[in-house]
């Protein structure tokens, strides 16, 4: 590695480890005052408050880790151009586009960082935090989930999830049992699907029996739908359900697997999946957008200006990279389609912007 990949690579470490700080900085203190009053009404402790912010920041910095390298990639390029760096290389008949060797290196090790942390330290890390948002934060005591279930009391009945699906709010494979004096069953209701409306579950295809302990008194009735009044709703369920960032790649491939042979819809899931593997490109993707932004003319005597682009640059790509994640899980577009689409018209766009930029 040449002398001037190594200064580079030494500045840039530099600015991104200042702009990772801040932002991480910045996330602790909102996320911990915005919860500070669930704190205090849950009888949490402000340590064990922030404990709980803690172990969020591991997923906040895989999510602040494009940020930071727009920024940093803009303030190293922009210092080079003010202090004619840029311009003695272009003098000395070495393209300056030399440097873009070590930028595409961290580009991806840092994609490569993204990945390793996403899949061992943040599954560990989220799972805690949501297990502890949804148990103490919220009280939510009456819900309870396993691997593959959602288990809820209510008064006395006991309902039973086997699918949740958070794109749509609808959930399926229900089973709600009531129970009688001494404990004894007095209905069971079993239904294939439900959805959330006007503060009702609308069921179908139910299967109603009454006292279906007493083998000659059982009443069995047949509903293609039927609304339930159930004190849970999909915000709750939402708490409890499986979360996509507390799951590996390979745990959440043998998810979906698990799902779809049970005959259930895991587009969501499958939107997801592609997504882990998609967003970390846009780590080489900012570090491109940052270099050609810090070798802008405009850049030299403003560099407010391309940091701004860079900001400006890393929003519209989370805002097409949501959008288009909507656009997979209401099923409109192909998940792999939803998920790759930004990625792949920011890597066109960063590519023509190199090509123009005049330095």
């Amino acid at each position: 590695m040449s002398i001037l990949h190594r200064y580079w690579l030494k500045e840039f470490t530099r600015f991104f480890a200042i702009v990772q700080m801040l932002l991480l900085c910045i996330f602790l203190a909102v996320d911990y005052l915005s919860n500070m009053e669930k704190f205090l009404r849950s009888n949490f402790s402000l340590i064990q408050g922030l404990g709980y912010i803690l172990l969020k920041i591991p997923f906040m910095f895989v999510q602040f880790t494009p940020a930071g390298v727009v920024l940093a990639t803009i303030v190293v390029f922009s210092l080079m151009n003010r202090n004619n760096e840029l311009l003695a290389l272009k003098g000395s008949g070495v393209s300056v586009y030399h440097l873009l060797k070590p930028v595409v290196l961290v580009g991806v090790i840092l994609a490569m960082t993204m990945i390793f942390l996403g899949e061992t330290i943040v599954p560990y890390t989220m799972a805690k935090a949501n297990h502890i948002r949804s148990s103490t934060l919220k009280k939510n005591k009456k819900i309870y989930a396993t691997w593959e279930n959602i288990w809820i009391r209510d008064g006395n009945k006991i309902i039973h999830i086997n699918y949740f699906n958070p794109a749509d709010n609808s959930i399926s494979g229900i089973t709600i049992t009531s129970f009688g004096a001494d404990f004894k069953i007095a209905t069971r209701v079993d239904a294939e699907n439900g959805r959330f409306d006007s503060g009702q579950w609308q069921l179908s295809n139910v299967l109603e029996q009454n006292n279906p302990g007493d083998e000659h008194n059982a009443d069995i009735q047949f509903y293609d739908h039927k609304a339930f009044a159930l004190d849970v709703e999909p915000a709750d369920l939402k708490t409890v359900a499986k979360k996509t960032d507390q799951m590996s790649i390979q745990e959440l491939k043998a998810y979906i697997h698990k799902i779809e042979n049970e005959g259930y819809d895991a587009t969501h899931y499958i939107v997801d999946f592609w997504a882990k593997i998609a967003f970390p490109i846009i780590c080489l993707v900012m570090a491109l957008v940052g270099a050609g932004a810090g070798m802008l003319s405009a850049a030299k005597e403003n560099m407010p200006l391309g940091i701004a682009l860079g900001i400006g640059v890393a929003f519209c790509y989370w805002v097409v990279h949501g959008f288009c994640t909507s656009l997979g899980y209401g099923g409109m577009i192909p998940p792999f389609l939803s998920a790759w689409t930004a990625d792949l018209i920011f890597i066109c766009l960063t590519t023509i912007f190199l090509v123009t930029v005049n330095v």
